[in-house]
């Protein structure tokens, strides 16, 4: 057992995740106030500080919590280093990976966690941030990890940072699904209310059909944020035409929208897992985001099904903040991975001090 902070906590993805594979969260830190009452709201039995990082003493955040921390866990904000859009190295953002940095410093845990998007390793920055936790004591890993691997229903790839002061090397991860058994777009969702653009549901009318499914259902008796946009008549006709998996090529010329990118108005595949999970997941404009057999983006509960929250876990906020939330947190079930495997003592030292997957 391990506790710890999570810091740019977010809704709580991450909080979640470690605390499902046995770690004790001791408290959040997030500036976000939207986010901070889903974490409130779903987290009791510990409290979150609202405060900009950037302001944060570390002593105040020593008296908020009940004990010293043996981790300090985050997700320093990504949009500086993110793939999509300019990446640049100067992003005032970036510099929040100091801050964290900072509290590591300060506080002096056994060992820290840092998740991100795959823009980290793309810019070369995993030296960088290597060095900054070396230069106080830490031996850091690094680690390129894709979703489906770890039992989430998404090919999302993020990265991951492990220090420790004393266990040497992190191994990193080892999967637990291969390609032929990814957890599916149809495993995930299939069971959710149907429902039509602009309208809500907030009850389950049918059973769960996929182990995938009666997990992201127990406990739950209701279905919270399955509301989807209300799209125009002309764009519902028009992406009725595209089959499941399939793209705009399928939309009449006299239909096809007049503006958008090769993968906008795609259908998800039912029979494969996600692609990313954005917050424009409700806008058929975007990336691969309408239902594989309804005529709509998707909800923020079947967003949160794609990165695996449980429908126990309630967001807060309106829809937009809701998918936001949803986009921007760490999948639970893959938190949930890395902390099984951060308990697991063959899992250090010995163990190469870089692992990534495949493209």
């Amino acid at each position: 057992m391990a506790s710890f902070i999570d810091l740019f906590s977010g809704a709580g993805g991450l909080t979640l995740g470690l605390s499902r594979a046995g770690w004790t969260p001791l408290l959040g830190v997030d500036h976000w106030s939207d986010a901070v009452a889903t974490y409130r709201k779903n987290f009791a039995g510990h409290q979150i500080i609202s405060c900009d990082i950037e302001l944060l003493e570390v002593a105040d955040l020593i008296r908020a919590a009940p004990a010293l921390p043996e981790w300090v866990v985050g997700g320093p904000p990504c949009q500086g280093f993110s793939t999509v859009g300019k990446r640049k190295r100067d992003d005032s953002r970036n510099k929040l990976v100091r801050e964290f940095k900072r509290v590591v410093e300060a506080i002096r845990p056994e060992g820290f966690i840092i998740e991100n998007v795959l823009g980290l390793k793309d810019m070369r920055f995993e030296h960088s941030i290597k060095e900054l936790f070396s230069e106080i004591g830490y031996a850091v890993s690094f680690h390129v990890m894709r979703a489906a691997d770890h039992g989430v229903p998404q090919l999302r790839r993020r990265v991951l940072f492990v220090g420790h002061r004393e266990r040497g090397a992190f191994g990193g991860l080892l999967p637990t699904h291969a390609e032929a058994d990814y957890v599916t777009v149809g495993d995930a969702i299939s069971d959710l209310p149907r429902v039509r653009p602009g309208e809500a549901a907030t009850r389950y009318d049918g059973p769960a059909v996929s182990d995938y499914q009666r997990a992201m259902r127990a406990g739950s008796t209701d279905v919270q944020g399955h509301i989807a946009s209300n799209h125009p008549a002309y764009l519902i006709e028009a992406i009725s035409h595209i089959p499941d998996g399939g793209n705009r090529r399928s939309i009449p010329d006299s239909l096809q929208p007049r503006s958008g990118f090769h993968n906008s108005y795609a259908r998800l595949a039912s029979w494969l897992p996600a692609m990313a999970v954005t917050s424009n997941m409700g806008k058929p404009s975007a990336s691969r985001c309408i239902h594989p057999f309804q005529d709509r983006g998707l909800t923020a509960r079947e967003g949160a099904r794609l990165q695996g929250f449980p429908d126990t876990f309630h967001f807060t906020g309106g829809i937009t903040s809701q998918r936001l939330q949803v986009a921007n947190a760490v999948p639970p079930l893959l938190a949930q991975r890395i902390g099984e495997a951060l308990l697991d003592d063959a899992r250090w030292e010995g163990a190469a001090a870089e692992t990534v997957v495949a493209a």
